[in-house]
């Protein structure tokens, strides 16, 4: 766990310490999400906090398709691709 202090200048604007930004993986330019629970705001990178909601969405899909090993989503990808083919 990191436990560090950062000042808001007058635009609202914070500057993540550098042991935040090497914690979550996050520099020069990159987005972060903000998710603000209660008294608390719990800061992710952007990218990561969008590959877990697109995790949680796809859960138990595979299982309603009747994919459940890896050779039935291979199999799924060759006819995929078959048929991208004949397009």
């Amino acid at each position: 766990m990191i436990v560090d202090n950062a000042k808001v200048m007058s635009k609202g604007q914070i500057t993540l310490p550098k042991e935040i930004r090497v914690q979550l993986g996050i520099d020069t330019g990159d987005r972060v999400t903000l998710i603000c629970e209660g008294d608390q705001v719990v800061m992710m990178n952007a990218a990561v906090y969008a590959m877990k909601m697109l995790q949680q969405g796809m859960a138990g899909e595979a299982k309603k398709a009747d994919l459940t090993t890896e050779e039935d989503i291979n199999a799924l990808i060759k006819e995929m691709r078959t048929k991208e083919e004949e397009v």
